[in-house]
């Protein structure tokens, strides 16, 4: 689901030509970032895309800018399935659960999403901020609903989404570098488990 040139009307009016090499430079920041994480080197990724170093700081004047936005387009993808998921799906807790699952499957198959967070600096989250804001509203409404109906704890709350998906790539990181065979899936379903009500330490 594309939704990144939708939502930047500065990207939609650029030439066929600067929105070719634009698509090259994030492309080619995906594969260092997964390769090397916040080790990422600007002109390494100038390299791969295929542009010079002078085009490159012309769409992303720093790293952290594009940073920024390799966050704001991962944040979008979600926030746009987190509305999905509350407008076509009236199942209070499968949809917060699915929701959940899914993003972690994308990101599993995403080693730059894995390794983004140890590139993440408060510059960039910044620039990412008003995105970070629409998914923060698309996920409330979904535990708001789970609640209202039931399934949620009422202690449950956005950052704790945050802080499980978090983890998980951090245990998917560790996983691809050989560090420790963790299995992230089973984690998922435990964290899953204790913010659904009846489970039996939700206290209900």
């Amino acid at each position: 689901m594309a939704t990144r040139d939708a939502l930047e009307p500065a990207v939609a009016s650029m030439r066929a030509d600067a929105r070719r090499n634009r698509e090259r430079i994030l492309v080619a920041a995906r594969e260092t970032f997964a390769e090397h994480g916040a080790d990422a080197q600007m002109d390494e990724i100038a390299r791969r895309a295929g542009v010079g170093v002078g085009t490159l700081y012309r769409h992303f004047p720093t790293k952290d800018e594009l940073v920024g936005e390799l966050i704001r387009i991962k944040l979008t993808d979600f926030a746009v399935r987190a509305r999905v998921k509350f407008e076509e799906d009236d199942r209070p807790w499968e949809s917060f659960a699915e929701l959940l699952r899914e993003q972690a499957e994308i990101a599993a198959r995403d080693a730059s999403q894995q390794r983004m967070i140890f590139a993440m600096t408060h510059e960039a989250l910044e620039q990412a901020l008003p995105t970070i804001t629409e998914l923060t509203a698309a996920m409330q409404a979904l535990i708001d609903r789970a609640k209202a109906a039931g399934k949620v704890r009422e202690d449950v709350v956005v950052d704790d989404v945050r802080t499980l998906m978090c983890g998980l790539g951090s245990i998917m990181a560790a996983n691809a570098l050989g560090v420790m065979p963790y299995d992230w899936r089973r984690h998922l379903e435990f964290v899953l488990a204790g913010m659904r009500v009846g489970c039996p330490d939700s206290g209900a």
